[in-house]
C-alpha cells in the first residue's frame, strides 16, 4: 500500500530498528512513528474506545488524533508527531488508554 522509493546510500547510514507489536522493523532515522507504521503495513494504530473500530493515521500533522499509540510504554502518544529512534517499542493502542 505505502512504499518509499529506494535510496540505498541513505538507508544504510540512517537505519534504526524499532519493535512494532513485538516484531522488529527496520526504519529510517528521522521518520515519524506513523510513517513507519504505514510503511510496515501494520494497518491500524488503535481501536476506538466506544465502537471498537480500527483507526489509522489520517492527517499526519497532529490534528485528528487518529494515530494514538503506546510508545515506550506511554499510552496516547500521537504517532505522527514522534520521531523514531533506535530500540523504540511501539504498540497498537486497544480501546481507551489505561490510566496511571
Amino acid at each position: 500500500m505505502f512504499h518509499r522509493p529506494p535510496d540505498p546510500a541513505r538507508e544504510a547510514t540512517q537505519a534504526v530498528t524499532v519493535t512494532l507489536d513485538g516484531r522488529p522493523v527496520r526504519a529510517r532515522a528521522g521518520d515519524t512513528v506513523a510513517a513507519v507504521v504505514l510503511l510496515a503495513g501494520l494497518g491500524h494504530t488503535r481501536t476506538d474506545a466506544a465502537t471498537g473500530e480500527r483507526r489509522a493515521p489520517y492527517c499526519m500533522m497532529g490534528t485528528c488524533h487518529e494515530c494514538l499509540m503506546v510508545i515506550d510504554g506511554e499510552p496516547s502518544r500521537q504517532a505522527c508527531l514522534v520521531t523514531v529512534r533506535e530500540g523504540m517499542a511501539i504498540e497498537r493502542q486497544p480501546g481507551a488508554p489505561r490510566l496511571r
